[in-house]
């Protein structure tokens, strides 16, 4: 599934911008389904992780490995167009 993903980079920060521990992550950009091509000088969409809000819904190491790799399927899947209802449904909201 990454080798599709073009002009993306992954990012971490400590919290969203308005301070929430509520978010976990967030796709900053256009989906493949939405866009044309990008022209010469598009800055890259992103894929940022939260790293205080990971780390407050973990109780181990582990779990916060298993939310880190749910968060980036989630991320990743906005990246190709798929909203969150049809993340519900998959089982990866």
């Amino acid at each position: 599934m990454v080798d599709g993903l073009d002009n993306v980079v992954f990012v971490t920060e400590t919290r969203p911008e308005d301070g929430s521990l509520d978010l976990l992550g967030l796709y900053d950009g256009v989906a493949i389904t939405d866009r044309g091509q990008y022209g010469f000088g598009e800055l890259p969409d992103r894929i940022i992780l939260y790293r205080e809000p990971l780390i407050a819904v973990s109780e181990d190491l582990d779990e916060l490995k298993d939310q880190i790799h749910v968060t980036l399927v989630h991320e990743i899947a906005h990246f190709y167009g798929i909203d969150d209802d049809e993340l519900h449904r998959l089982g990866w909201g």
